[in-house]
């Protein structure tokens, strides 16, 4: 339930910047819900993984376990408040970057990208740097 605000505090909310318009969906979808699903069906397959093993998977579910996982690893982005703690530098990733590396690795652009590159980074462009520097 939204309250508005004290009108004690009003002038605080009125100097706050305005945020820019979310992407333009596409079909009357909102951009990230391919990736919605794609973590839904990934928790759903944990299970059987846990129980029964990767073999147990078809090629597809193998693909969106790997594409899954590289989405989570890429979601740990190195933020800016953790840097005292971690020593990495934090880095700002526009929205729309955002959006846009993750139709990549949803596409499979970077499947063959190792998984451990895709963790504490931030666009894409450093995931790439990270696996050079992995060795791939």
């Amino acid at each position: 339930l939204y309250h508005s605000p004290p009108s004690s505090h009003s002038h605080l909310y009125k100097s706050l910047p305005e945020l820019p318009p979310p992407p333009v969906p596409r079909e009357g979808e909102h951009p990230l819900v391919p990736v919605q699903r794609v973590l839904q069906r990934y928790k759903e397959l944990q299970d059987i993984i846990a129980i029964l093993g990767m073999d147990e998977l078809s090629d597809d579910e193998k693909i969106l376990v790997g594409r899954a996982r590289r989405i989570q690893f890429f979601l740990s982005q190195n933020f800016h408040v953790a840097e005292q703690f971690t020593g990495q530098p934090g880095s700002y990733v526009p929205i729309d970057k955002t959006v846009h590396d993750f139709k990549e690795i949803l596409e499979g652009k970077y499947d063959e990208v190792p998984e451990d590159a895709f963790r504490g980074v931030g666009p894409i462009e450093d995931v790439l740097e990270k696996a050079k520097s992995m060795g791939y």
